[in-house]
């Protein structure tokens, strides 16, 4: 049996004229639509080279053409890895060098930049543009929509995905046909999804949140998703009169308790609010139960394992809880030193395993050996706790990782580009909370003597090198950073001493 994704997510379709994706102008792409274009985009890819196991690296805007094109990648065999469309070229070349793909894919206006990053790895590029226009869907238009999927192992590789810690070069997280396949089987069956579903897809398609829950899952179930290009709050609540889920991050319901038009009423068709890939604060937790009548219901998971735990669809929904660990999930909190099980209520690492959890990281074996347990636990790196009830708490992270509006930054990479300033003594950058992005990325600067760095000029000199994700909200200057005994920079003093930052200043 062929145990591609792809094979695993439209085998036994039935109705190819079922709606799969609905457009916000109204457009509608049926299921057979959607096969029949990532047909054609495989049969392009395999012509332009592309074999079993290869990588296709893609830096393009959300677009239905950009979902195709995942499914065409997976039904040629290869590896689809997406890239956020904030990375400059000078952090794209870091991907492309260390993934080595036989074709990148990116925005017609970035092909020229990328070309030459393209070719220090004898990769291939084609261009596909936010309104789908490009080199691939030209070449496209003209291929056959008849494609045999390529057959997979459930072991091989679907998809590489980048992450880090807060320390040295992003990591490939490895992830697998059965990796993504069981996660997606194992949620449809858990929230309850059925083929009556519509989804508002508001989420970017660069990660795990918005690719392989919010899609994965809708094309499982047979479901729809009404495609968004972008979240909008005011466009968000006016499509909840003809949709029945919404998945997001906490910056999505901090910004439509925002709008008035939020009600009991506009809410009413809704049957399910899901959060993820921040920590969602109990008080918007039962501020959006109050205003709406609705209980979020938030999980937990990671680039590196999928999902793993999440609130009950039925039973409670507990305002700062992450939920009960999936079906086929384990998960265990113990003491990060010796990987002893703690009791119930006892704060420690949590980790986790199951058919979720990811391969490896991408040629980096000794540390993929690193974050493993010998019983095959992975080590997440976030601290919490179980309660008597099995519901998993996360209290903070074992590392600095700063998650703000749903996207991870990780400091070194940030504090790296502030030291190399002129008049830059050395940096931390740390996460404060924020009530819109959950924690705002905070530049903490010591600076020469006499130097003239400012503010602005720190800030003017990362836009050309950061995404905008990255840039700090705020840099603030002090005489020096406080060290332990070590001479470790105490991040948690400079997160509690800038705690309120951001409740009167929200820039």
């Amino acid at each position: 049996m062929n145990a591609s994704l792809f094979s695993r997510l439209f085998d036994d379709l039935g109705d190819p004229g079922r709606l799969a994706i609905e457009m916000p102008d109204r457009r509608r792409i049926t299921y057979g639509d959607l096969i029949a274009f990532s047909g054609r985009l495989a049969n392009i890819l395999v012509a332009r080279g592309v074999k079993p196991g290869d990588r296709v690296a893609v830096q393009v805007e959300k677009s239905v053409p950009n979902l195709a094109l995942y499914l065409a990648t997976l039904r040629a065999g290869a590896v689809y890895l997406p890239l956020n469309p904030a990375y400059t070229l000078s952090e794209l070349g870091y991907f492309i060098t260390d993934a080595e793909p036989s074709l990148v894919v990116c925005d017609p206006s970035k092909a020229e930049g990328i070309k030459s990053l393209a070719a220090k790895v004898g990769a291939g590029v084609e261009t596909l543009g936010a309104g789908g226009e490009g080199s691939l869907t030209e070449a496209a238009m003209a291929a056959e929509p008849d494609f045999t999927t390529v057959a997979r192992a459930k072991d091989d590789l679907a998809a590489i995905l980048y992450t880090s810690g807060t320390t040295g070069r992003s990591k490939g997280a490895m992830l697998t046909h059965d990796n993504l396949a069981s996660n997606a089987s194992s949620l449809v069956d858990f929230w309850r999804f059925t083929d009556r579903d519509a989804l508002i897809h508001a989420l970017p398609i660069y990660h795990t949140h918005g690719l392989f829950v919010a899609t994965n899952v809708t094309l499982l179930a047979r479901a729809s998703m009404i495609f968004l290009p972008k979240f909008d709050p005011g466009l968000v609540i006016e499509l909840m009169t003809r949709a029945t889920v919404l998945m997001g991050v906490p910056t999505f319901y901090t910004r439509l308790l925002q709008n008035p038009a939020l009600t009991h009423e506009s809410t009413s068709h809704m049957r399910l609010f899901i959060s993820g890939s921040a920590p969602l604060l109990a008080d918007t937790h039962r501020e959006w139960s109050a205003r709406t009548g609705h209980a979020i219901l938030e999980r937990y998971g990671m680039t590196e394992t999928g999902m793993n735990t999440s609130n009950p669809y039925d039973g409670d929904r507990v305002p700062g809880a992450v939920g009960l660990p999936l079906p086929g999930v384990s998960v265990r909190v113990t003491d990060p030193e010796t990987g002893t099980e703690l009791p119930r209520e006892t704060i420690g690492m949590i980790e986790v395993k199951g058919p979720n959890l990811f391969k490896g990281y991408w040629r980096l074996p000794e540390k993929t050996r690193a974050e493993f347990r010998d019983d095959g636990f992975f080590i997440t790196g976030d601290i919490g706790k179980m309660d008597e009830k099995n519901y998993v708490h996360i209290l903070g992270r074992g590392a600095d990782l700063v998650i703000s509006g749903g996207l991870n930054v990780y400091p070194k990479e940030v504090e790296s580009e502030i030291d190399a300033l002129p008049g830059v003594v050395e940096s931390a950058v740390i996460g404060v909370p924020h009530p819109d992005l959950g924690e705002g990325v905070t530049a903490v600067v010591v600076r020469g003597k006499d130097a003239e760095i400012s503010e602005a000029r720190v800030l003017d000199a990362l836009k050309d090198r950061l995404a905008k994700f990255k840039i700090p909200k705020r840099v603030i200057f002090i005489d020096e950073l406080p060290r332990n005994a070590m001479g470790k920079v105490q991040k948690n003093v400079l997160r509690d001493s800038h705690a309120g930052l951001y409740k009167t200043s929200q820039p």
